[in-house]
């Protein structure tokens, strides 16, 4: 839906919100993108002035109203990317983030309502119809300034999540978090955030930023790596090989690979599932890493760190598709590189490429692998080698192959020799083998 659409929608609300005595307002994340010239097809309109069954009568004459949450003074219309919410007050109950009392509060007017917003560059509100901009708390200076500056003590620490969205913030935009700001971050306890709610600031950050190592350092400056991400943290001072890796230990190598996840995101077939390979890859090296014949060496960390990968994405999601490509790219992750040095023959990297989920988000990972450390390893050529093979993979596969039908046509019967059959079958369309040599290598076989 087009940005255009939405925003004549938003001015019919803007103006039967004004015949009826009220304001509408453009609010949080749309009015910041749209002064800095970023697109953001996602409009959020406040509206003052009037009451909740005043909205509600205005916009049924204007589409199908959906309730977000009526009890939070939140509608959507069908068919359009716009959220009206009522301004609201909301009083911390408990520690846990849904701990709130929130009362509907339509005419405490500008200041009070962007007082509970989080940093002062999404306190900025704009009249939809005169383009007035209403910045109480200094949010211009500091979207020029490049700083995210919390609005209010009090009220910021009352959601903890507001400690992952100023580093998922600070990764996205390139924004500097103001030292009050990061003081008051510091002392904020996260372990009463649900699950689904970092991940999706973890997501964000690994999505829509430039650098997702920068959200990932702002944590760490801000001692909050231990509840969410202990096995991200374990990797800080764990020393690697010293000629291949002279960026440091195994963090910063991390973290330089998850930068260059960033450069090719686009590329993967799922982006999301990359980019947390990228993440988790070297998770191994804190428990394999030993000092070997004069330098240090993590031999088998890609087979050692399935387990600690395993727990730290199901501390996040239970998305098991996404679990399963993570674990199957950790473990592969070292192949590619080294199958590409070594020249190695067309069966076996048919054989790596048939093992992998995605064989083209994982030559991407081995790319960013080597070229996410000091010296970088030059990725031309094993880029080349690594496709063309994939190319020669695609074609093998794309061949007549014997089927399990194919076997019982030729007498033969399902069982445990059957299956065995089919595996053996594999692997001679792996190695290029044609389905009637195939057949009649089963025959000789059975």
């Amino acid at each position: 839906m087009s940005e255009k659409k939405n925003l004549d929608m938003a001015r019919k609300i803007a103006e039967k919100i004004d015949e009826n005595g009220g304001t509408a307002y453009f609010v949080g994340g749309y009015v910041r993108d749209r002064i800095r010239g970023i697109e953001n097809k996602d409009i959020d309109i406040e509206v003052h002035g009037i009451t909740p069954d005043a909205l509600e009568k205005i916009l049924d004459t204007l589409g199908t109203r959906k309730e977000i949450g009526k009890s939070f003074g939140v509608y959507t219309l069908c068919h359009f990317n716009i959220d009206i919410a009522m301004p609201r007050k909301e009083t911390a109950t408990g520690s846990g983030h849904r701990d709130f009392r929130i009362d509907i509060a339509p005419f405490i007017g500008t200041k009070k309502a962007a007082i509970r917003r989080d940093f002062t560059v999404n306190a900025i509100m704009q009249n939809v119809l005169t383009e007035e901009i209403i910045d109480h708390f200094g949010g211009m200076k500091d979207l020029k300034a490049g700083v995210l500056r919390h609005v209010n003590d009090e009220a910021f620490g009352e959601d903890p999540l507001r400690v992952l969205r100023g580093a998922q913030f600070a990764a996205r935009f390139g924004f500097k978090i103001a030292g009050k700001t990061y003081k008051l971050c510091r002392n904020i306890e996260l372990s009463s955030l649900s699950s689904e709610r970092v991940f999706d600031e973890m997501k964000k950050a690994l999505l829509k930023s430039p650098k997702p190592s920068v959200f990932f350092e702002e944590l760490r400056n801000m001692n909050h790596l231990s509840v969410w991400f202990p096995e991200l943290e374990k990797l800080i001072d764990v020393p690697q090989h010293t000629l291949h890796h002279k960026e440091g230990d195994v963090w910063t190598h991390t973290m330089m690979v998850l930068d260059e996840a960033a450069k090719r995101r686009d590329k993967a077939e799922n982006p999301l599932y990359f980019m947390l390979s990228a993440l988790v890859h070297d998770f191994g090296k804190a428990d394999a890493t030993e000092f070997v014949k004069g330098n240090y060496h993590a031999y088998g960390h890609e087979e050692c760190g399935l387990t600690t990968v395993k727990s730290f994405v199901r501390r996040l999601t239970e998305e098991n598709a996404l679990i399963r490509y993570v674990l199957n790219m950790t473990r592969l992750h070292m192949k590619p590189n080294a199958f590409a040095s070594d020249k190695s023959s067309i069966k076996a990297t048919n054989k790596l490429f048939d093992e992998a989920i995605s064989p083209n988000d994982l030559i991407l990972l081995a790319l960013c692998d080597g070229m996410g450390k000091i010296p970088q390893k030059p990725c031309g050529e094993i880029e080349a080698f690594l496709r063309e093979r994939l190319l020669i993979y695609e074609e093998y596969m794309a061949r007549p192959y014997v089927t399990g039908q194919d076997l019982i046509n030729a007498g033969m019967k399902p069982g445990e020799e059957f299956s065995k059959l089919l595996d053996y079958a594999h692997k001679l369309r792996l190695a290029g083998v044609s389905k009637e040599n195939a057949l009649s290598q089963l025959h000789r076989k059975k």
